[in-house]
C-alpha cells in the first residue's frame, strides 16, 4: 500500500497585513512535528505544496524528511486553499442582514468565524452569484473538481508502496477526507473547521482501494507542555 501523508501548515498571520505567512507559533508547529518525525525515523519518498506561502514554508521545515534529502517541493496549485475573501465579500454584498455594517477586515477571530461559516454555507449551496468583476471566485464545485482530481493524480504517479508528503490547507484535507469516505458537502466543510494547524491525516491506497487511516493527527504536540501550541486559525 502506499500513502498520502497531509498536513494543513502551520498558524498563518491572522489579523496581519498579509495572512498568507506562517506565524511565529506556526513555524514552531511546523518545527515540533518534524522533530516528532525525526525521532520516530519517518521518513517520504516525494513531497508536494501547494504555491500558498504558508504552505511553501510548511513543506520547506518538513524538507529535511525526504529519503533524498536534495529534493526539493513539487509545487502543485491543485493543492491551494480555496481563496476566503471574494466569498465573505459576496456574502456580505448580497445576503448579510444587520443593522451595523460589518468592518472590513474582520479581525475579531470570533465574528470572522460566524460570518465566515455563513458564507462558507451559501457557497456550498450555490447561492453566491459573482459578477464580472469578481474574478477570483472559485464556485465550490469548482474547487471540489479540482482537489479530488489533484488526490486522484497523485495516487496514480505514486505506487510501489511510496509515501507521498502533501503541504496544503484545511479545506483541501477536508475535500480529500470527502474523496475517501463519500461525505456530502455539508459535512465537507464542517470538517474543515475541525483541522488544527499541522494536523496530519494519512490516506492509504492500492490495488484499487482508498482508506482513511488517520484524520487531523497531532501526536507532536499532545504533551501536557504543548498542548496551548494546538490551534485552528
Amino acid at each position: 500500500m502506499s500513502e498520502l501523508i497531509l498536513v494543513r501548515h502551520g498558524q498563518a498571520s491572522f489579523g496581519a497585513e498579509s495572512y498568507d505567512k506562517l506565524s511565529p507559533l506556526g513555524i514552531e508547529q511546523v518545527q515540533l512535528l518534524a522533530q516528532h518525525w525525526q525521532g520516530n525515523d519517518e521518513q517520504f519518498d516525494h513531497v508536494y505544496s501547494g504555491d500558498l506561502l504558508r504552505q511553501r514554508e510548511t513543506a520547506a521545515i518538513l524538507q529535511p524528511l525526504m529519503v533524498d534529502s536534495a529534493q526539493t517541493p513539487n509545487i502543485h496549485p491543485g493543492l491551494n486553499e480555496y481563496d476566503g475573501t471574494p466569498i465573505i465579500d459576496l456574502y456580505l454584498r448580497d445576503h448579510h442582514q444587520s443593522d451595523t455594517p460589518v468592518q472590513l477586515p474582520i479581525l475579531d477571530r470570533k465574528e470572522f468565524q460566524l460570518i465566515f461559516e455563513a458564507a462558507t454555507s451559501r457557497w456550498i449551496e450555490g447561492s453566491l452569484q459573482p459578477s464580472a468583476d469578481d474574478i477570483d471566485f472559485e464556485p465550490w464545485l469548482d474547487f471540489k473538481a479540482r482537489v479530488h482530481n489533484t488526490m486522484d493524480e497523485l495516487m496514480a504517479r505514486h505506487g510501489n508502496g511510496s509515501r507521498v508528503l502533501v503541504s496544503t490547507s484545511g479545506g483541501v484535507i477536508a475535500l480529500a477526507l470527502q474523496r475517501v469516505l463519500g461525505l456530502p458537502d455539508a459535512q465537507v466543510i464542517a470538517a474543515n473547521w475541525m483541522v488544527n494547524n499541522s494536523s496530519v491525516t494519512r490516506i492509504r491506497y492500492g490495488g484499487g482501494r482508498v482508506s482513511l487511516s488517520l484524520f487531523n493527527g497531532l501526536s507532536h504536540l499532545e504533551k501536557p507542555q504543548l498542548r496551548d501550541k494546538i490551534s485552528f486559525r
